[in-house]
């Protein structure tokens, strides 16, 4: 082969640097597109959830919207709310904290996350981002839109690792976490807000919120100062590799600040109770409330 020939076949075949730069070039592309289609349904899911609300009520908080409750729900409101707290129609929070994937050999890792609110009918679309080591991130959106539950995550924007069908088990376990989290925006646990309430013993009550066909309930245990220190399903949906399952779910608060006019928690905690013990997999802080009310 003459020397001719080797650089002609040389201009024919890109070098290998040039295909690493093609590579990576076509990976970005994919990422970022991947990332504009998360984005983009995330905005969508937001725009549901504003356009099914109604806004709720329109009126201020009085002392005989929680006068008739069982004893340890009536402290907790006269704690928490002073007549005249307009009622809360939307809420948008910001979290900060860890997350953990797995087993509770699992390590944690960072999460940041934007969480909206509508109280009538109540919703939520959490937008989670959580880091896996310094650059992998994991996009997760977990919502309740309309009566409907929905849980997608994707690594780097692109490669599905949870993507839950809608099923009335689905429906049901976001409906609890709703209520679970009415704690950061407590007009929501009012019965003007739909939330009926029963007593179970002097520091414990049972609430239980019904959206159209799904109905759930939380018992709230109320510590030494009136405010709920947690809240638990016995029974709540559980996603496992052949659909779902049932077990205990508990959410822990603390830190109460006062925010809008309210007293609300800051920092938080949920697990699982397993047969071989808890499973805790959210820990972080509200970093900012922002709320949209009736006045």
């Amino acid at each position: 082969m003459s020397a001719h020939q080797t650089t002609t076949e040389r201009g024919r075949w890109p070098t290998r640097r040039t295909v690493l730069f093609g590579l990576a070039t076509a990976a970005v592309g994919t990422v970022l597109v991947g990332k504009r289609r998360v984005s983009a349904r995330t905005a969508r899911s937001i725009d549901a959830l504003r356009a099914a609300s109604s806004g709720g009520p329109t009126r201020a908080v009085t002392e005989a919207d929680f006068a008739d409750l069982p004893a340890p729900a009536r402290r907790y409101f006269e704690t928490v709310l002073e007549p005249g707290t307009p009622y809360v129609r939307t809420a948008r929070l910001t979290q900060r904290g860890v997350f953990r994937l797995g087993d509770a050999d699992s390590s944690w890792h960072p999460l940041e996350a934007t969480q909206h609110y509508t109280v009538d009918p109540p919703g939520f679309v959490w937008d989670a981002s959580i880091r896996l080591g310094s650059v992998l991130p994991v996009s997760v959106i977990d919502s309740y839109v309309d009566g409907t539950g929905s849980l997608a995550a994707h690594l780097l924007w692109t490669v599905p690792v949870a993507d839950a069908d809608p099923s009335p088990e689905l429906d049901a376990g976001e409906l609890q976490r709703y209520l679970a989290e009415a704690v950061w925006f407590p007009t929501a646990l009012l019965p003007e807000s739909g939330v009926e309430w029963t007593a179970i013993d002097d520091s414990t009550a049972r609430a239980t919120l019904t959206d159209g066909d799904v109905s759930v309930s939380l018992s709230f245990h109320f510590d030494d100062d009136n405010l709920v220190d947690r809240v638990v399903a016995d029974e709540r949906y559980r996603a496992v590799d052949d659909g779902f399952e049932t077990a205990r779910w508990t959410g822990y608060f603390e830190d109460y600040a006062e925010r809008g006019g309210m007293l609300v928690p800051t920092r938080g905690e949920v697990a699982w109770t397993l047969p071989d013990g808890d499973l805790p997999y959210w820990r972080g802080e509200i970093t900012a409330f922002e709320y949209e009310t009736a006045k």
